[in-house]
């Protein structure tokens, strides 16, 4: 199998947390925002969402950069089998994070590898519980913390942590991407496309 670092690898990505995470897995990446539809296709279930957004997204990259290895990934919050994406204003930060007060729900990212025509693409899930949160407290976090750039507008990386009573699953997935698993199957995708 070849050396990772010898391949050049690139994230489809706008997220700072992801462009950090990446470093667990390579000390050279290239960091490209990927362009693509993010209109989701009527009554796709709210587990794929996060899977066929990643796709999207690394496509959309490997037309730039074909001979790279290209990463897409995508996190989505999920709770009572509706998505939590970024809350864009304060207001719906506030009411995304006092429906979670007090519950359990799911931080699902998709992700997608490109390399050498080959294409391997999965989905990852880690169950968070919140305490319950006052309102005080929200307005407070939302303030000091700019969340609005965050899926469920909250950072397990910084205080949102305090919210958090358990997790079930990987940390890391919940800041942003399963490294580990990303580590994984960068391997099994590699030997794929080298025959």
């Amino acid at each position: 199998m070849k050396d990772i670092s010898k391949i050049h690898i690139v994230l489809a990505s706008k997220s700072p947390r992801r462009a950090e995470l990446i470093k667990y897995i390579t000390d050279s990446c290239e960091i490209l925002p990927p362009s693509c539809d993010e209109t989701l296709p009527e009554g796709i279930p709210t587990a794929e969402v996060p899977e066929l957004l990643a796709v999207r997204k690394a496509l959309s990259v490997v037309k730039e950069r074909p001979e790279s290895l290209v990463i897409g990934c995508d996190t989505v919050v999920v709770l009572d089998d509706v998505i939590f994406g970024k809350p864009h204003t304060k207001e719906n930060a506030e009411r995304m994070l006092l429906a979670l007060s007090g519950r359990t729900h799911l931080v699902i990212s998709g992700v997608c590898l490109c390399y050498k025509g080959k294409t391997l693409s999965f989905s990852q899930e880690t169950s968070v519980y919140f305490y319950p949160i006052s309102r005080e407290d929200i307005l407070r976090y939302i303030d000091d913390c700019s969340p609005l750039d965050k899926a469920g507008s909250y950072g397990i990386q910084d205080r949102g942590a305090l919210f958090v009573r358990e997790i079930h699953g990987d940390y890391l997935n919940v800041v942003g991407m399963p490294v580990s698993r990303i580590s994984r199957e960068l391997s099994r995708l590699i030997k794929l496309a080298e025959g």
